[in-house]
């Protein structure tokens, strides 16, 4: 059975408790660590990500079907609370760090429901600094969506929720100018932080958040041993330039192996 992490967020907010996910995504945060490693960790741990978000958020029915075994014995077919492959699902690359997390979900999305009825959308999202290298903003230069949401259940893998400013603004995005209403909407990230947290909860209250682990490494230490969500207000994740501590530092970078 899954385990969640204990805190005090709300209830829309899924940390994950896996030892292995978070051996791996150490690993991953190293510094020693860049291509081609990163790209395998990513797909290890984005891979038990979905099927996670697979088994709490999406529906089953249970279904029966033919085994090797069934031509011998017809009257026994094997029935089973499976996926119901009919739901459609929406998977959004957001550009450029959460393209290949996105590309991940896709490719698993389709060998476990029907093709037909799987999409990915591609968004092309950007932080907007200050002087100072200080989030102010995000901008989304274009995309690419492919119809309407009706009933769908549209996910945002993008591996760190830092701010929370590229998630809502493509909320924003998908609620006023993409036509149709979603089923659900889940994000899918390797880490998040509490001034995320409180970004997204405000702006978008029905977004369903899957994180392997949330880091509050700048928290006074009274806050740090407290469960957390208890000093919400009082948690810091993000340095002075708006990234994550103790973080893994810029995945879009390391992924894409650009540096600008």
């Amino acid at each position: 059975m899954m385990k969640f992490l204990e805190h005090k967020y709300g209830t829309q907010i899924k940390v994950l408790q896996d030892v292995g996910l978070n051996s791996l995504l150490a690993r991953l945060c190293h510094p020693d660590t860049h291509q081609p490693t990163i790209n395998e960790l990513v797909e290890f741990i984005y891979t038990q990500l979905i099927m996670t978000v697979l088994d709490q958020e999406f529906p089953t029915k249970v279904t029966r079907v033919p085994t090797r075994m069934t031509q011998k014995h017809p009257q026994s077919l094997l029935e089973v609370n499976a996926l119901n492959t009919e739901q459609k699902v929406v998977s959004v690359n957001l550009a450029r760090a959460g393209t290949f997390p996105s590309h991940v979900c896709y490719n698993l999305l389709n060998y476990i429901l029907d093709p037909k009825l799987i999409r990915q959308d591609h968004v092309t999202a950007a932080r907007v600094t200050d002087k100072a290298h200080k989030v102010i903003g995000t901008t989304l230069a274009g995309s690419k969506i492919g119809g309407p949401i009706d009933d769908s259940i549209v996910l945002f893998p993008d591996p760190m929720g830092a701010t929370g400013g590229t998630i809502i603004s493509a909320l924003d995005h998908y609620k006023k100018e993409v036509k149709g209403s979603a089923k659900k909407f889940v994000s899918l990230h390797l880490i998040i932080t509490p001034e995320y947290i409180s970004q997204v909860t405000k702006s978008h209250p029905d977004l369903i958040v899957y994180a392997v682990r949330i880091d509050r490494g700048l928290s006074p230490e009274k806050v740090l041993k407290a469960v957390p969500g208890e000093f919400w207000q009082q948690e810091k994740g993000l340095d002075d330039n708006d990234y994550i501590v103790p973080g893994g530092g810029g995945f879009g970078e390391i992924l894409n192996n650009s540096y600008v």
